[in-house]
């Protein structure tokens, strides 16, 4: 296997120099799966591991029983989204109202859902969570009125830390604590680590629902620069990290950006909140999400301090209304057990069962590859479709899993103006002003690819673009 991963990466990278030396150039057509595996004398299997690995990294697409082509996203590393220029001096303002405007739509089918972080019905097995829940029920004898204790039941867990095998068996289920979802660890994360007026590390653009919560507590957020690519800037963490308490990050496939963090970014962030003694919350919630060959790690892989309180759920992923989520504290666990007995007392007995029953029987792996597949190709709809119909200046963010995508436009389009006039057209995004605090990225949005495509979808981008164009 050694020898297969080391082949398979040369002959990933032959790949990706012809297309940097224009060798080979956008939209050229590679050899199919079996006359590259002649031409490098290779086996079939270490051709697909090479192809998938260039199309993790958005060099390459592949096109329905057509095969493997040089992606347009391949040549344009000079087009990412910039990195903001965050002023500390600047007046902090959370758009509250854009918000609540940009979730008013949440159920109202008539309107094409760009704005918010949730998986479209066609993504989920429903037919499957329903004969789990019947299962459940059969399988209990109170119908599912019981208490569970308040870390959570043991099975779901057990089936948990099992599952986790990027942990390489850190983690065990006394480790973690069942919550009502990722916001709700998120949010008793920074209670367990903060007190009123502490300042907190984030991302910028950063995910309005953690902004929200820092405020609602009373905390400062601090927003570090953030690389399109790469993630978080170490150097500006530096900069400001005597002064905070706690850093909470998105560190794969990055909500709204789409970056996975690279594991030498991981371990050196680990080790310098380390060196601080400050806790970092890691919201992991996107990582199963991958469109390479493996699930990243977390930077809590890292962690040999306790320092490092990792979030998962399944809200993004299986049953976003299932409210099941999980956290592993770290040295906060008996913490974040007391916030919760006072907060809910506990989870849903009848929904933890049915996520064990899921986890335990294997039927959760078979969902998250068909789940990817659908998400990858979406992907490469939604960024062909952008570049077919905005205008030429957009820069395009090139996420590596999860299911966002950061665009940004010309200075003069400012997102927040159009929203109400996209909304007329019936289309919903979430416009770049909410993911600050500070009055910026006014010409940048995040658009949401978990839905299923269809002629509606792409119609809808086209109209988007044109509204765009119509105001520069």
């Amino acid at each position: 296997m050694k020898k297969t991963e080391i082949l398979y990466l040369k002959i990933a990278k032959i790949i990706e120099e012809q297309i940097q030396n224009e060798t080979l150039i956008m939209g050229d057509k590679l050899p199919s799966v079996r006359s590259a595996h002649k031409l490098y004398n290779v086996s079939v299997n270490t051709i697909k591991l090479a192809y998938l690995e260039l199309e993790s990294r958005s060099l390459i697409e592949s096109r329905p029983k057509m095969g493997y082509f040089v992606s347009r996203s391949a040549l344009r590393n000079s087009e990412l989204p910039s990195v903001a220029n965050i002023n500390p001096l600047e007046s902090k303002n959370t758009p509250e109202d854009l918000i609540d405007k940009v979730f008013g739509t949440l159920n109202k089918s008539d309107v094409t859902q760009f704005a918010l972080g949730l998986p479209g019905k066609d993504f989920l097995p429903l037919t499957k969570l329903n004969k789990s829940i019947i299962t459940t029920l059969r399988n209990r004898n109170d119908a599912g009125t019981s208490y569970e204790p308040v870390q959570g039941t043991e099975e779901l867990r057990r089936a948990i830390a099992k599952w986790a095998l990027v942990m390489e068996g850190k983690i065990t289920e006394d480790d973690l604590v069942i919550t009502s979802g990722a916001m709700s660890a998120v949010y008793n994360a920074l209670m367990a680590t903060t007190s009123p007026g502490d300042s907190v590390a984030v991302e910028s653009p950063a995910y309005f629902g953690i902004l929200q919560a820092i405020k609602t507590l009373g905390l400062k957020a601090v927003e570090i620069p953030t690389h399109p690519l790469y993630g978080l800037d170490l150097d500006a963490l530096k900069k400001v990290i005597p002064e905070i308490a706690a850093c909470c990050i998105v560190s794969n496939f990055n909500n709204p950006m789409g970056f996975k963090m690279p594991d030498e970014n991981k371990k050196e962030l680990v080790r310098m909140i380390t060196a601080y003694n400050i806790p970092l919350i890691e919201d992991d919630i996107y990582g199963n999400l991958y469109f390479g060959t493996e699930r990243p790690k977390p930077c809590k892989f890292y962690d040999e301090a306790d320092l490092v309180l990792w979030i998962g759920s399944v809200s993004k992923t299986l049953a976003p209304g299932y409210r099941v989520g999980w956290i592993a504290p770290g040295k906060f666990k008996d913490r974040i057990i007391r916030q919760k007995l006072v907060q809910t007392v506990c989870n849903s007995s009848l929904y933890s069962d049915v996520i064990t029953d899921f986890l335990e029987h294997g039927r959760y792996d078979h969902h998250l590859r068909t789940f990817r597949n659908k998400l990858y190709n979406n992907y490469l709809q939604i960024n062909r479709a952008v570049e077919s119909y905005f205008p030429d200046n957009t820069k395009i963010s090139q996420p590596k899993g999860g299911f966002m995508l950061w665009l940004e436009l010309d200075e003069r389009i400012s997102t927040t103006e159009l929203y109400n006039t996209a909304l007329a057209q019936k289309i919903n995004y979430a416009p770049g002003r909410i993911f600050s605090q500070y009055n910026q990225y006014h010409n940048c949005m995040r658009l949401s690819y978990a839905l299923e495509w269809n002629e509606r979808v792409e119609d809808s981008i086209k109209k988007l673009g044109q509204i765009i164009k119509n105001n520069i």
